[in-house]
């Protein structure tokens, strides 16, 4: 992001996202790619969306033995408060990060995704 400094645009981190490594489905992982480019945003942004769904929503149905066997390491930032979130969320149902990541994208919300321009927005 940008921040004005003495009418100045410097280029600043965004302290609000932390970077987080975990693997998830190849395939899922392709798919997220192609609505990510279909709609000018990012894998991670959908991810957010669909993220927060589940958090509010506070149930899972997961089952164990569905898990994906194509899974790839994947990194990427994530909203720092949602991640925390989402950690504590996958610790409470006795799953795994990764599991309710895959689980989430069922529930993207295109119309309140961030798009790709958010990260070089001015604040």
């Amino acid at each position: 992001m940008w921040k004005s400094v003495n009418n100045k645009l410097v280029n600043v981190t965004d302290e609000s996202r932390v970077k987080f490594r975990t693997n998830i489905s190849k395939s899922i992982l392709l798919e997220l790619n192609q609505l990510a480019e279909n709609h000018n945003t990012y894998p991670n942004y959908l991810m957010e969306t669909g993220l927060r769904k589940v958090l509010d929503d506070g149930t899972i149905q997961f089952k164990k033995e569905n898990r994906p066997k194509d899974r790839v390491q994947y990194k990427t930032t994530y909203d720092k408060d949602l991640l925390e979130k989402v950690k504590q969320f996958a610790k409470d149902h006795k799953l795994f990060i990764n599991d309710v990541i895959e689980y989430s994208i069922r529930f993207i919300d295109l119309n309140n995704v961030k798009d790709q321009n958010y990260r070089n927005r001015i604040d």
